[in-house]
């Protein structure tokens, strides 16, 4: 039995009923997406992408053949790490620690300590524009630029020429030491970029390195002796805890490359277990940037893949394709907003299935052990009967 569990990330459909207190009601990535910069996006449509409530896609032009729901994230959060965990079984009780007004001296003394240099900006920042104000600066001192966000992350960019690969992972891994306790992120991101003013971010490159989690639904399928993939930037955010297997991408064609070649393996080589891929462009490149038409165009690409993806499932298996929370083109500021999570799924043989308002994004995890096999105990109610 293989399970493929792709990300697509940032990708909501329609905010949550507590969206308000997270000052995003009113967004919905998807339909605001496709209202400015329209994609017919048959593939999905036809797994049930428009027979979820709310979502504006238009109806399939053929019969769906496929699962389809949406999903209620229950810990208190609109990040990455807040909702890869809850995935795999992790609900938080409070919020990552977020620093709206930088970091304190403290942080960074112990800092600049660490790297025997200095600092720049130290506050919340666009990534893109971080670089382009900041830059020149960094190539005069060789300072590292260190900027939060919305989210508990501590971002670190830094030229190439001027900061060596490793040596900015280095310094990511002094600050992951440093943040624990009182101040601990959810993330530390190295960001390098390179060229000439205004810069470009060298977004292959980038390393996340996270908080550990708890016990999670990955530990169990891999304590069953099964394969746990983890393709593009899944590994860290689960600080490459419960994988048997790590693979790199650069972008969200060389993810689904690389998802597409470990599926036929694994049917070529009988293997079973779990394939865990995360697509972030549409997070990264075009949710942040606040870019419709590059968001649509990935969902399109996206959308043209999936009958390879499909075919590739295997008579026996599963895919799955979800959302981890928002980021809506068309909305204010440059961070993620609070949306309910996407939920399709497929398997050869399928009818139409109505998955309903999933309670919590750890229905998936649930649905993944008891496909597999694996035990686990923790919250989320598995859907997978419903898919047999």
């Amino acid at each position: 039995m293989l399970v493929t569990l792709i990300v697509l990330d940032s990708v909501g459909v329609g905010e949550l009923p507590d969206a308000a207190a997270f000052g995003d009601a009113g967004a919905h990535t998807i339909n605001h997406t496709l209202r400015q910069a329209p994609a017919s996006l048959p593939h999905l449509r036809g797994l049930g992408l428009g027979r979820i409530p709310t979502v504006e896609v238009g109806a399939s032009g053929a019969e769906v053949r496929g699962g389809y729901g949406r999903m209620r994230e229950v810990s208190p959060g609109k990040d990455t790490s807040t909702g890869h965990w809850e995935f795999m079984g992790v609900q938080l009780e409070h919020p990552f620690q977020i620093f709206p007004d930088g970091f304190p001296p403290e942080v960074m003394d112990r800092f600049d300590a660490a790297t025997g240099r200095g600092h720049l900006c130290n506050k919340p920042y666009s990534g893109t524009d971080v670089i382009r104000d900041y830059g020149e600066e960094h190539l005069k001192t060789g300072w590292p630029i260190v900027y939060t966000s919305g989210d508990s992350v501590f971002q670190i960019a830094a030229h190439e020429d001027v900061v060596p690969l490793e040596q900015l992972y280095e310094w990511c891994a002094a600050a992951r030491e440093l943040l624990q306790g009182q101040y601990a992120v959810a993330r530390v991101i190295a960001r390098p970029f390179r060229g000439t003013f205004p810069f470009e971010r060298a977004n292959e490159h980038r390393r996340d390195f996270s908080l550990v989690p708890p016990e999670t639904v990955l530990d169990m399928v891999k304590a069953t002796g099964q394969a746990v993939v983890g393709i593009g930037k899944i590994p860290d955010i689960y600080a490459h805890r419960g994988f048997t297997e790590e693979i790199h991408t650069d972008d969200n064609a060389d993810g689904i490359r690389k998802t597409l070649a470990r599926m036929r393996r694994a049917q070529a080589e009988q293997t079973s277990g779990l394939i865990f891929t995360n697509l972030v462009d549409f997070d990264a490149k075009f949710g942040h940037r606040r870019d419709a038409t590059g968001y649509s165009k990935a969902l399109a690409e996206f959308d043209a893949a999936l009958p390879e993806l499909m075919a590739a499932v295997g008579p026996d298996g599963l895919l799955l394709i979800v959302s981890d929370h928002g980021n809506d083109p068309t909305w204010r500021g440059t961070d993620h907003t609070r949306e309910y999570g996407l939920l399709l799924a497929y398997r050869p043989g399928m009818t139409a299935t109505d998955l309903g308002e999933r309670e919590t994004f750890a229905d998936i995890g649930a649905t993944v052990a008891q496909a597999l096999g694996a035990e686990w105990k923790g919250p989320g109610e598995s859907f997978w009967t419903r898919l047999k």
